[in-house]
């Protein structure tokens, strides 16, 4: 089951987290950065997705060393739609952001500047995408299926954020 997939069963699933609201709130913020910033939402969904398999990279490292109930504070203590630089500093040292930065930047055409903008307000935003499977009652409890059909991906190298969020617009669209 996908990513997307995943979210959606948590939409359906009172337990879990997951709302039509949050996913309209990430779309939203998706779209007041790239408004902010300049760029199309395609390109900064693109460096989303980018940014998320550094943050898949980061969590997987949490888990391996700490365990899930770790990976899922981090996701919950940072999650957001508000720019968050602590979440960045929580994830990623300095030297590896500046290779994040660069790949981005690389990927997207987008310059430095703008996606080092961009990195505080994203991270929060992929952290809140894979909240949405936690548990409604006891947050800190483990067993996100959003969490971990995320961290334990294929090792394709893809991560299905774009796809996540192209899907959740559609979704909402067809709510309204």
């Amino acid at each position: 089951m996908g990513l997307f997939d995943q979210i959606l069963s948590a939409i359906d699933n009172p337990n879990q987290q997951a709302s039509p609201n949050q996913l309209g709130n990430i779309l939203g913020a998706v779209e007041q950065l790239s408004s902010n910033q300049g760029v199309n939402t395609g390109t900064t969904q693109l460096a989303m997705s980018v940014l998320g398999g550094y943050v898949r990279s980061a969590l997987q490292n949490v888990r391996a060393q700490s365990g899930d109930a770790q990976a899922q504070q981090l996701v919950n203590q940072f999650s957001g739609t508000n720019p968050n630089p602590q979440a960045v500093q929580s994830l990623f040292g300095v030297g590896q952001l500046t290779q994040i930065v660069n790949d981005i930047a690389h990927r997207t055409g987008l310059n430095n500047a703008t996606v080092q903008a961009m990195i505080p307000v994203l991270v929060p935003l992929i952290l809140n995408l894979l909240q949405t499977g936690g548990n409604a009652q006891n947050p800190a409890q483990g067993g996100n299926p959003v969490l971990n059909t995320f961290l334990d991906t294929d090792g394709d190298g893809d991560v299905d954020i774009t796809d996540a969020m192209s899907m959740a617009g559609r979704f909402l669209n067809q709510r309204r």
